[in-house]
């Protein structure tokens, strides 16, 4: 007889599940905005820093390790982008003049391109600081927007203001949570320069009343260094160690609808505090493109581009209104030879 072997049964394998983002905004219904910041030609080393810093800043919603070959062009970039659900480009250029930022909607534009006048890097930011902060979760969330001076009627503007509006997810502020706030980027337009101030800042809220050595003891949950004190109490009132910072403003502080970490809670006044962690950006908009780099051009600063388009429609128009009146000419001419 032939011998059976053993024959070992196969445990039941649990698949692995990935958890996936959502792609649908639950305020807007529509595609959560994603990105890709990526350059065309060759930048310098500190463009290049600047270009990390812009992708960091994008979290958590683009491609932070996104690899850039010589031979990729604009087209390999977009071919990519629609399977990704990626909504929009930032593209750093740099020209013997200045280097040069261009923001655009895929697939099919608007182009918006900026001219980089200054730049600082989030690293000389943050050395520039007494006490830099950037926690571990500083970057789960996108960021909020808030644009300023925008609001002087110009279409130019208005297309800026939606483009950034909508580089970022809407947020309802019914539902959304405190502690997803970390992080705000701010844009200025000064109309008499014409000039963008670029900011991005991290907010931290702290409880008005309470000093510092309070709020370290609650965080950190360690034991203090009492051997200098001689009572317990001189721990807590002892004066000229409040806040490192400048007084409690009232304008600057809120009432918390919810509890927010150990030290912030709910009914509480609480300062609102922002903290630059950059990048930080003096841009100048020079140009509106209709498609994706490419295409009419709505607006140009120097004005030449947008002129010579203008006079080139303004020729075709005269052509084609010429045009039609010989064909009236003509054909009530025959009119009046049918009549006859």
């Amino acid at each position: 007889m032939a011998r059976i072997g053993n024959q070992k049964k196969k445990g039941f394998v649990k698949p692995i599940t990935v958890k996936k983002q959502t792609n649908v905004d639950h305020v807007t219904g529509e595609k959560i905005p994603k990105s890709f910041v990526f350059s065309r030609g060759k930048l310098p080393g500190p463009l290049r820093q600047l270009q990390m810093d812009l992708r960091k800043l994008m979290l958590p919603y683009t491609a932070l390790n996104l690899k850039e070959k010589k031979r990729n062009n604009l087209k390999d970039y977009l071919n990519v982008a629609g399977p990704m659900g990626v909504t929009h480009f930032l593209i750093l250029s740099k020209t013997e003049s200045a280097p040069y930022l261009r923001v655009a909607r895929t697939p099919q534009g608007p182009t918006l391109t900026f001219k980089i006048h200054e730049y600082s890097l989030a690293v000389d930011i943050a050395q520039s600081q007494l006490r830099p902060r950037c926690p571990k979760d500083l970057f789960k969330n996108p960021p909020l927007i808030v644009l300023s001076g925008f609001g002087t009627g110009d279409q130019h503007l208005k297309l800026t203001t939606i483009m950034f509006q909508n580089i970022f997810p809407a947020i309802d502020i019914n539902t959304v949570k405190l502690a997803s706030c970390q992080r705000i980027v701010l844009l200025n337009y000064n109309k008499d320069t014409k000039l963008i101030d670029f900011r991005h800042y991290s907010i931290r809220l702290q409880p008005v009343g309470v000093t510092r050595r309070l709020r370290k003891f609650v965080q950190n949950h360690q034991v203090p260094d009492l051997r200098s004190l001689q009572d317990v109490s001189d721990f807590v009132t002892k004066a000229g160690y409040g806040s490192e910072s400048e007084a409690d403003d009232e304008a600057a502080t809120v009432t918390l609808a919810s509890d927010l970490g150990r030290v912030n809670q709910a009914s509480t006044k609480s300062a609102v505090k922002l903290q630059e962690i950059g990048p930080r950006l003096t841009l100048q908009l020079i140009k509106v493109e209709e498609g994706l780099c490419s295409g009419g051009i709505i607006f140009s600063e120097y004005g030449s581009e947008k002129k010579q388009e203008n006079k080139s429609d303004r020729k075709k128009d005269q052509d084609n209104t010429g045009s039609d009146d010989e064909d009236e000419g003509e054909d009530e001419s025959e009119g009046q030879e049918v009549d006859e």
